[in-house]
């Protein structure tokens, strides 16, 4: 007796002991004792920051859609819910099979439901399913901005992460920071009532407002996609930018794809052609030589020069585009007629340093730095490999390899009084406790106003005294060039696939803004005067009924 009267109380005591230690260890020593091999950690998702333009319309938005969930375990008479599931959710016979016709538990059935189809799924009444909520990308507009915008995928541990444009340049900010329940449980699983119960708060991702103007938008790729098809060309590609201020107001090209259902469409269609591909300009690059010696005081606009037939540089012979040649022309004749041998004769009187220094100032050969993902720095050859047929061809935009937003972000130079600005999208950042302004950037001047004045006169002449008639608003003046590149195939020139191109800008005082067109290899016409031009006049005779714009003359 008296023996178990001792080994009770000398169990009574150890309870007591270890009762006690546990509790000391819940208590005060929870966050760093090896107890913590039950504490469970889960990630609270934050929401993705929206996109809206810059008056507050919705470019992208979040959507709560649903993923249907099933317990095969639970379900019963199986073949007729798949049959009943399937007339609902089209996703396939077989597919249902293979994932109801086990005995295993929650497996993801379909996701990507819509509010009505999970409220159809639950007048089924079928016991074993249930939903979840999921929030994915929703672009009002479909693919009207795709390019600008990019899409919002998965990486590899299967987190939402943005790709391309927008999306995938400002992905950190977009995304927020996750926050975390940290929740200590015991062998059920069930949590622990005096054990860690933390709660890490997440930040929701930030909202971006854009340069951009959705009105814009829509009419630019409007007229852009009427005039693929019209000119049966292979793409295009369209930028409207503020000269002053480098903001984008519009950016589309095409062919182009669905943001919302990225995976139908081929990985080629995503790359941005405005940002990530280079070309040969062509005539469009006329003027940036030409403003480049008027700056240096090498030509004034009344200088003459007399093209009497083709020109040979070393083993190499040049001629105009259309292989007449009209004798003496003023510089202002040279941009009218669009003149090869007027700009070989221009490029002539600097030095291969001049030049090589103006294509640097201008910003070719290396990125802009607009926010967007993806960009290319171009192709300018390098000072050991430059010959004096390259100063001649650049002159008139061959052997030099240009993105979109470089040339139209050059040509703003000449038009905004001689000054390199940096093209940007995004306007502010703002989260739920502050916003970010983004500020228009004056990078360097590059010609003189008094050149930015001449140049824009004579880009003023080409439209109005030039060869080809456009449709243009009366009491409007407008500037601006067009360019025919032939397309370099197999080492040389392939004079039956080109690339058609126009930049322009109104009024020409003070430009409101300034746009740049480019079909690849229209077939109709092979021309930018008969191709890419009418483009330009017909989105700049829209802007200036929407942008309420008087006439300056």
């Amino acid at each position: 007796m008296r023996n178990i009267q001792l080994f009770f109380w000398s169990f009574i005591i150890l309870l007591i002991i270890i009762i006690g230690k546990l509790g000391l260890i819940q208590l005060f020593s929870s966050d760093d004792y090896a107890s913590n091999i039950y504490l469970q950690t889960e990630r609270i998702a934050p929401k993705r920051g929206e996109i809206f333009d810059r008056h507050a319309d919705p470019l992208v938005l979040n959507k709560t859609y649903y993923k249907l969930i099933a317990n095969p375990r639970s379900i019963k008479n199986k073949h007729e819910v798949i049959a009943k599931l399937n007339s609902l959710l089209s996703i396939g016979q077989s597919t249902l099979e293979a994932k109801l016709l086990n005995n295993r538990q929650w497996v993801p059935v379909a996701g990507g439901l819509d509010l009505s189809k999970k409220r159809n799924i639950e007048k089924l009444k079928i016991q074993g399913l249930l939903f979840e909520e999921e929030e994915r990308r929703f672009y009002p507009e479909s693919s009207t901005s795709a390019h600008l915008l990019g899409f919002v995928g998965k990486d590899e541990r299967a987190s939402d992460i943005g790709y391309f444009g927008i999306e995938g340049y400002f992905n950190k900010d977009l995304s927020g920071l996750p926050g975390l329940i940290k929740t200590e449980r015991d062998v059920f699983g069930k949590p622990i009532f005096v054990g860690v119960q933390e709660v890490v708060k997440g930040e929701n991702g930030r909202d971006l407002y854009l340069t951009i103007d959705k009105t814009v938008q829509i009419l630019v790729k409007k007229h852009l996609k009427t005039a693929v098809e019209k000119y049966q060309a292979e793409s295009g590609c369209a930028v409207v930018l503020e000269p002053y201020s480098g903001a984008v107001i519009a950016i589309s090209c095409l062919p182009d794809y669905d943001p919302e259902n990225y995976s139908k469409f081929s990985a080629d269609l995503f790359i941005n052609t405005a940002v990530s591909v280079s070309f040969e300009p062509g005539s469009i690059f006329k003027p940036l030589i030409m403003a480049a010696a008027l700056n240096e005081k090498k030509v004034k606009p009344s200088t003459k020069i007399n093209e009497t037939g083709p020109v040979a540089i070393g083993s190499y012979t040049i001629a105009n585009w259309d292989s007449k040649y009209k004798g003496v022309l003023t510089m202002e004749d040279v941009i009218k007629y669009s003149s090869n041998i007027g700009m070989v004769k221009v490029a002539s009187r600097m030095k291969k340093e001049t030049i090589q220094k103006y294509l640097k100032n201008y910003g070719f050969g290396e990125k802009t730095g607009i926010d967007l993902q993806g960009e290319a720095s171009g192709l300018v050859k390098n000072e050991k490999s430059w010959y004096p047929i390259d100063s001649a061809t650049v002159a008139f935009g061959q052997g030099i390899a240009v993105t979109p937003i470089q040339m139209i972000r050059a040509f703003a130079s000449l038009v905004n009084g001689g000054w390199m600005v940096k093209p940007y999208t995004v306007m502010e950042i703002k989260s739920d406790s502050q916003k970010k302004l983004i500020k228009s950037q004056r990078i360097k001047r590059v010609i003189s106003e008094k050149t930015s004045r001449q140049i824009k006169k004579m880009l003023a002449a080409a439209i109005e005294h030039g060869e080809v008639k456009w449709k243009i608003p009366k009491g409007y003046t407008f500037g601006g060039k067009t360019g025919t590149a032939q397309i370099p195939v197999e080492g040389h020139y392939d004079p039956t696939k080109t690339i058609a191109s126009f930049v322009g800008f109104v009024p020409l005082n003070k430009p409101r803004f300034i746009a740049l067109i480019a079909l690849k290899k229209p077939t109709t016409s092979q021309w930018g005067s008969e191709t890419a031009a009418p483009v330009f006049f017909d989105i700049a005779r829209e802007l200036l009924v929407y942008y309420s714009m008087p006439p300056d003359k």
